[in-house]
């Protein structure tokens, strides 16, 4: 009978141990679960790829661009963004980012070209992740991951103007700059 007990509460701590570690999917499981699918475009690329030797930053730019390790980058490119498949995608990445670890830092755009969002993890002073995603009309959507160390939010948004002079041609990069135009 003891032993029955025991075996039990072992069991049912598995199970709670099992169940509580699928809170639903993540960003990251997405990344993975997608990147090869058709339609889909990934994008990996340490920021020692991104040639900004000739770009002329201030301090805090230098400091956040260090900040800064790697980018993942997802594309869901679909020229008819009012395909069933396309709006199941897009719910599923609103869905994940709707999530309260997540904290906006800005959003824009409108509802006739695209819109965007700036989302982070960790702290305003010290973010680990910064998820920018956005979805262009007739043309798909983008999710960002910029991951770092110790990022400071008013820093890295200050990067926008030194990536506007970055050299993204001899990197994985050049082909997601088409998106945006």
């Amino acid at each position: 009978m003891i032993e029955s007990i025991k075996k039990s509460i072992v069991v049912l701590f598995l199970v709670a141990a099992f169940t509580s570690c699928n809170q639903g999917q993540t960003l990251q499981t997405y990344y993975v679960d997608n990147e090869l699918k058709p339609g889909f475009a990934s994008f990996d690329v340490p920021t020692s790829l991104i040639n900004v030797d000739d770009v002329k930053m201030t301090d805090d730019q230098r400091e956040a661009y260090k900040s800064v390790s790697k980018l993942n980058v997802l594309t869901y490119i679909e020229e008819n963004t009012d395909a069933v498949e396309y709006k199941a995608e897009l719910e599923k990445v609103k869905v994940i980012l709707k999530d309260t670890k997540y904290e906006e830092l800005m959003r824009g755009g409108n509802s006739t070209d695209g819109k965007f969002v700036v989302k982070f993890l960790g702290d305003i002073e010290s973010i680990d992740e910064l998820i920018i995603f956005g979805n262009a009309n007739n043309r798909g959507f983008m999710i960002a991951r910029i991951l770092g160390n110790n990022m400071n939010a008013a820093k890295i948004m200050s990067l926008q103007s030194v990536l506007k002079d970055a050299n993204f041609e001899d990197t994985d990069l050049s082909g997601l700059t088409d998106f945006f135009k």
